[in-house]
């Protein structure tokens, strides 16, 4: 199970940079594209900072930070033998997105982004995608179904 967290990993983070490559070879001269009408454009923007472009210019401490965060992910995965497919799932997913957004900041100084959603503002990629929906796992995973949750409920039930 642990190999095939670590290959999910990887197609998240080879499908992420597929896609900003081509996004940055043929969107910025296209302008916006509208993909889904009323659901869904294409821009492509350079995203100096975090989400939503919070914190810009801070590019070394994001890279120190998601580095720390995908290291210590990793050590959980490979060292700590949790079996969970969700906690696994959850967290190659926020490995890939990390580091397809970390090449990207090393590589550029900037994070590509082009998925511009009609109700949610911000311009992201597929790589935050990956950490967010992975996020919201591993909490749900945390908070409901890990040994220590179980634990918690057992005791306020007793």
């Amino acid at each position: 199970m642990v190999a095939l967290s670590l290959v999910i990993a990887g197609l998240v983070v080879v499908i992420d940079q597929v896609i900003k490559y081509f996004v940055a070879m043929y969107l910025p001269q296209a302008g916006v594209v509208t993909a889904i009408p009323h659901l869904l454009d294409l821009n492509y923007v350079e995203n100096r900072g975090v989400a939503f472009g919070m914190f810009e210019n801070m590019r070394w401490i994001f890279v120190a930070l998601t580095s720390v965060i995908i290291v210590i992910l990793l050590y959980i995965i490979i060292f700590k033998k949790i079996k969970s497919k969700m906690f696994l799932i959850s967290s190659a997913l926020i490995i890939g997105g990390g580091i397809g957004n970390l090449i990207d900041r090393v590589l550029y100084g900037y994070v590509i982004d082009y998925l511009q959603l009609s109700f949610f503002s911000p311009v992201c990629n597929f790589a935050d995608y990956a950490v967010t929906v992975g996020t919201v796992l591993l909490v749900i995973y945390l908070l409901f179904m890990s040994d220590s949750s179980k634990k918690e409920n057992k005791v306020e039930h007793s």
